[in-house]
């Protein structure tokens, strides 16, 4: 049997591996050990594991990380997400739909400075939903608002989704944040488009709020001011080379903390919660780069990446149809296994694929996550719509009946930004020149 045979049969088997419940992490470092035993040596397996676990944990530009995802705990630990969706409220209630609208645009702004996708589902299942019950909105609209904006963590900087596929494929993590911010802001829009068209058809779906003074709204802006402010001294800092990637986590993270300590937000009741995530996040996140690492190891002694790369390179279909078959891969396996755990396994196979094609990496990038972020909403795992079933006890049915609109905006998305690639490239090859 080929090298690249037993390739082929150990990525089956990492899938199944999967299936069976174990973490992601796991799974890949297993397979990724035996078959580097299988065809090297078991001394020669061994010593890639160590290898791969001291330079993945020691490596200084991993700690980007657990800083930008303890910056999102810190976020989501205290008030700042509670504040934002108050003061969105003031502006956007008192129209027809205001309260969904208002939820995607405080979402937004919180995800500006959270790097989990997780933690803001979490935070605004529990600060929105609420809201939309007591103004008798539709369980549907409430819960498929809150699901699908969640998504956009893949996207909105800081992501760490793309650090680790800037990581993976050595890009840089500055121009792949600048390249994320107009594609999810069209997304934003795209879903307020979803709830107006929505309400319109169905008033009853979502009654309007009271009106705020103008004097109410005014006041909410300075919270607003302060994320922006935080969001240009982090990507800002980046952009001009003034500070690194890992610099631009620690000031933000040092950024939210004081102003959770000047608000006096902070007891040893939240910092215990935001440790506690954080550290459990990046471990995890860190185990799943050294899987991937040595699963990455295997693959490249069995030759799959380069061969799939030149077998697509040489196929006489046009690059479009071939980029196609590639998403809808990153849609499937971002639909059974969790987004990030399938970006980790499949981009070592389809970048180089990508790349040989003449695609821009950053715009690959931007591409996958968005294809991901339609993988998390649909079943079978539908991640975003399992968390959020499991705070609120809606029935998945339910959740499902409100995301399915939404969806539809995401492929809009997509399809435009696959037509349109200069929507992700314009941006940093504005700000930081052409790459």
């Amino acid at each position: 049997m080929s090298d690249t045979a037993i390739g082929m049969y150990s990525i089956i088997l990492l899938l199944a591996l999967f299936l069976t419940g174990l973490e992601m992490a796991y799974c890949l470092i297993l397979i990724g050990f035996f078959g580097f035993t299988f065809l090297m040596s078991f001394p020669a397996a061994s010593n890639l594991v160590i290898k791969d676990f001291f330079d993945n944990f020691t490596t200084y530009s991993y700690t980007v990380i657990p800083l930008f995802i303890l910056m999102g705990e810190f976020a989501s630990n205290s008030n700042i997400a509670k504040r934002l969706y108050t003061g969105a409220h003031k502006w956007f209630g008192h129209i027809p739909g205001g309260l969904a609208m208002t939820t995607i645009a405080g979402a937004t702004a919180f995800k500006a400075m959270c790097g989990s996708t997780l933690a803001t589902v979490g935070t605004f299942s529990n600060l929105a939903m609420p809201e939309m019950d007591r103004y008798n909105y539709r369980k549907e609209i409430s819960a498929g608002t809150i699901a699908s904006v969640s998504t956009l963590g893949m996207i909105l900087p800081p992501s760490t989704v793309l650090i680790i596929y800037g990581l993976q494929v050595e890009q840089s993590i500055g121009r792949l944040f600048i390249a994320g911010i107009v594609p999810s802001l069209m997304i934003a829009f795209l879903f307020m488009g979803v709830v107006v068209g929505w309400v319109s058809i169905k008033p009853e779906m979502a009654p309007r709020a009271e009106r705020a003074t103008w004097k109410e709204r005014i006041a909410a802006i300075p919270e607003a001011l302060i994320i922006l402010i935080v969001f240009a001294i982090v990507i800002g800092g980046m952009i001009t080379g003034f500070f690194s990637p890992t610099e631009a986590g620690t000031i933000g993270t040092v950024a939210i903390f004081i102003l959770a300590l000047i608000r006096r937000e902070v007891n040893k009741g939240m910092l215990i919660s935001a440790f506690k995530g954080a550290l459990k996040t990046a471990i995890m996140v860190l185990m799943l780069i050294a899987g991937s690492s040595i699963f990455g190891h295997f693959l490249a002694i069995t030759e799959i990446p380069m061969i799939a790369a030149k077998w697509a390179s040489s196929l006489p279909i046009p690059s479009t149809l071939i980029m196609i078959v590639i998403i809808l891969i990153y849609l499937i396996g971002g639909s059974i296994m969790d987004d990030l755990a399938f970006m980790v396994v499949a981009t070592p196979i389809f970048f180089p694929t990508a790349i040989q094609l003449g695609y821009d990496p950053i715009w690959f990038g931007i591409l996958i996550c968005v294809t991901l972020m339609i993988g998390g909403l649909i079943p079978p795992i539908a991640v975003y719509v399992f968390i959020l079933g499991n705070i609120t006890g809606l029935p998945f049915g339910t959740i499902y009946k409100g995301v399915i609109p939404f969806l539809s905006a995401l492929i809009v998305a997509l399809v435009i930004l696959f037509i349109f690639p200069q929507i992700a490239l314009w941006l940093p090859n504005l700000m930081m020149g052409v790459g």
